[in-house]
């Protein structure tokens, strides 16, 4: 009887319920939808005759529109209390976007696109994490968020790896321009952006329907522990140099192209993301394990640590020229461990220092502060890119990411 006097709790013996399995089924067929635009667009935008410097601004901001979305989301959760209704407007975002930028014949459409996109990832987020980890018991959280992120990147696999498959199936057809395959991929993606629609108004179940008209912004802000505050600092130091994913596969592309060509080496480029993406899946649960055991911020640290590894190859094979599977197989390798542990453990670090009646509000300033890194990240790699060099923007990522994990590792 206790479970059930308690709003948002819905099998919580079982950590692996109704609600979990159902957002884990939903993001995997939104990430299955925005994933395959993720490997696609650095080739889209080669295609185009686009710069570095202009996928990492169009991240960037994509990013920073995700992150202060989150902000709002939380304040107009906490006010409305329909936390599900507009989790199933952000997912329907999702495919809305990918139309503007199967459209697009130059970046400002494709800029369109991500930001719709975005804005919907960014509303859906943490009213999204917060329903899943309010229906489970606090000593499985870890769990059901390793499920849950392993769930979301089985989309980020399969997604990828239908789109490079459509690329190469599309090339054969007869087209005007470079740029027909990358658009018949797009548009074919929207698909299972709507099926993620659906999945979500069918098969989650949120019960908090407490709407606090009164709530207000900056007080809800302003009762955020210290502690969380501090936390946060650290997030945002190592979000600062956590470069767009689409710059790693731009790494990739860029450094197979003198012997493969751009279009095979854009889908080698593809294949070496979905990589990533498997390793992310097959870590998240048994990262999530290991959290529940030895300690939630102990693992953290770990995945940060990693992190720093991966600039420092991206870095180190500009450096060397280097072009060789084995170093980019192990470079996409660490990315995808490193973004396992961050993904799955930096709400669970946050769910140990909030309040309940403050989750939500919690969720939306770390994805606000991660969004705001992240846009100084992109921007900032993709600019040093351009001007400099990438072994210069890569080894300025690592140096970014080394700060927040000093500063995390002074953490108690």
């Amino acid at each position: 009887m206790a479970d059930e006097a308690r709003p948002g709790h819905l099998a919580k013996d079982a950590w692996l319920n109704a609600t979990v399995a159902g957002a884990g089924l939903t993001s995997a067929l939104g990430d299955f939808c925005y994933e395959t635009t993720t490997v696609l667009l650095p080739g889209f935008l080669a295609a185009l005759g686009l710069p570095a410097s202009a996928l990492g601004t169009i991240e960037g901001l994509a990013d920073a529109v995700a992150s202060f979305t989150r902000m709002g989301a939380g304040h107009a959760a906490d006010k409305l209390g329909h936390r599900k209704l507009l989790v199933v407007l952000g997912y329907a975002m999702t495919p809305l976007g990918q139309a503007f930028i199967a459209l697009a014949a130059g970046w400002p459409l494709i800029l369109l696109g991500r930001l719709v996109s975005w804005f919907g990832k960014g509303l859906r987020g943490p009213l999204r994490d917060a329903i899943v980890i309010q229906a489970v018991q606090p000593h499985t959280k870890g769990r059901a968020f390793g499920f849950h992120r392993a769930a979301d990147t089985v989309g980020a696999v399969l997604g990828p790896l239908l789109g490079v498959a459509l690329l190469g199936w599309a090339q054969r057809l007869h087209w005007h321009g470079a740029t027909g395959p990358f658009r018949l991929v797009l548009w074919l993606s929207l698909v299972p952006g709507l099926l993620a629609v659906l999945a979500f108004v069918l098969l989650v179940r949120d019960p908090m329907h407490s709407p606090n008209p009164q709530a207000s912004f900056l007080g809800s802000l302003r009762e955020l522990p210290p502690s969380f505050r501090r936390y946060l600092g650290a997030v945002g130091l190592f979000g600062a140099g956590d470069f767009s994913a689409s710059l790693l596969i731009l790494a990739a592309t860029t450094l197979l192209t003198p012997s493969l060509g751009m279009l095979r080496a854009a889908q080698v480029a593809g294949l070496l993301y979905v990589w990533r993406n498997i390793v992310q899946v097959a870590a998240s649960y048994p990262i999530g394990w290991l959290a529940d055991r030895f300690g939630h911020l102990r693992m953290l640290r770990a995945g940060y640590a990693l992190g720093v590894a991966t600039a420092l190859l991206a870095a180190l094979a500009f450096g060397m020229h280097a072009h060789g599977m084995v170093l980019l197989g192990t470079l996409f390798l660490l990315s995808g461990l490193y973004v396992a542990v961050e993904e799955a453990l930096e709400p669970t670090v946050s769910a140990e220092m909030l309040r309940a009646d403050g989750l939500v509000t919690g969720y939306a300033a770390l994805g606000t502060v991660n969004g705001v890194a992240r846009l100084v990240s992109s921007s900032l790699v993709g600019l040093v890119w351009t001007a400099a060099s990438p072994t210069l923007a890569f080894g300025l990522a690592a140096l970014l990411m080394a700060g927040g994990t000093l500063a995390l590792l002074r953490k108690r």
